[in-house]
Parts: C-alpha cells; structure tokens; sequence
C-alpha cells in the first residue's frame, strides 16, 4: 500500500485521519483548516466502529488511550467530543486498569527515557501504527515498557 497523501493540502504525506469523516491529513494546521468547515461521519464508518462506554481523556492522545491513528496529532484541540473508537471492544481498557497504569512509578519512570518517547510517538503518529508497533517491540526499552503495563493491567501476566 502506497503513501497517502494530504487531502488538504494536497501536497504532504498524511499522517492522521479524521476521527469523525476519516479524510486524511499531514499537519495541525491542515486538520484546522478541515474543520473549518463540519464534516459528518460516513455511513460505513458508522458501521464499522465501536464505541467505548467512557474514556478519560477525549482531546489529546496518550499513549495509554490512544486506540489508533484516527486521532488528532497531538497538541492539537478539537470541538468534537466524540471517544475514540475501536475495531474491537475487548480492547478497551477499564477505567481501573488505567489508574493502575497512570499510577505505576515503574512506568512513570519507564516512559522518561527519550527514545522511548519517540517510539510512542512514531506509533501514533503512523499511516500504519501495527507495523510501527512490530518495529517497535523489537526495541528493548519498548518491550519492557510493554511488558511492564500488561503486567500491570493483567495480574499474573
């Protein structure tokens, strides 16, 4: 599957897709200027994705809620109050083990390391997030971290 580009500008590489009409952008100013204007939600996008009942934080992305990439870049703010949504509900993470996670200074510590950091943030800001994530988890910083929050989430894992 080849680069997408900016349906904008027409002229970058998109990285991000609309959460709620899924047309792709490159940049927060490109995402601004689509929201200009209100889009509406496609039909088959209606069909496709699954709500969570609650989330805990709707405007900016973080690695721990941060489903997939049909978020908003991060920094950037929205009118839309929409959750983000998931191809499978089992997925989503009860409000509890995300305190644990939140709560975890093994974690808190995990997620200070830099290159770390731009590991997450290659993922979220990927055309193709699962594919970044198999790069990602040959890293050990990244597969520790991994490790660390299952465990956390999952007694026993």
């Amino acid at each position: 599957m080849g680069q997408k580009k900016c349906q904008v500008c027409d002229d970058a590489e998109s990285k991000y897709k609309c959460p709620t009409c899924l047309i792709t952008y490159c940049s927060v100013a490109c995402f601004k200027k689509h929201k200009e204007v209100p889009c509406q939600k496609t039909e088959s996008v209606k069909e496709e994705k699954v709500y969570p009942s609650s989330t805990t934080n709707n405007n900016k992305p973080t690695p721990s809620s941060t489903i997939n990439d049909n978020q908003p870049p991060p920094n950037s703010t929205t009118n839309d109050s929409q959750p983000p949504y998931v191809d499978e509900p089992s997925e989503v993470l009860q409000e509890s083990q995300l305190q644990s996670v939140a709560s975890s200074n093994e974690i808190r510590d995990l997620v200070k390391n830099e290159k770390l950091q731009k590991l997450i943030h290659s993922i979220d800001c990927s055309a193709d997030p699962e594919s970044e994530l198999d790069k990602a988890m040959e890293e050990e910083s990244f597969s520790q971290f991994a490790e660390k929050i299952l465990s956390t989430i999952v007694p026993g894992a």
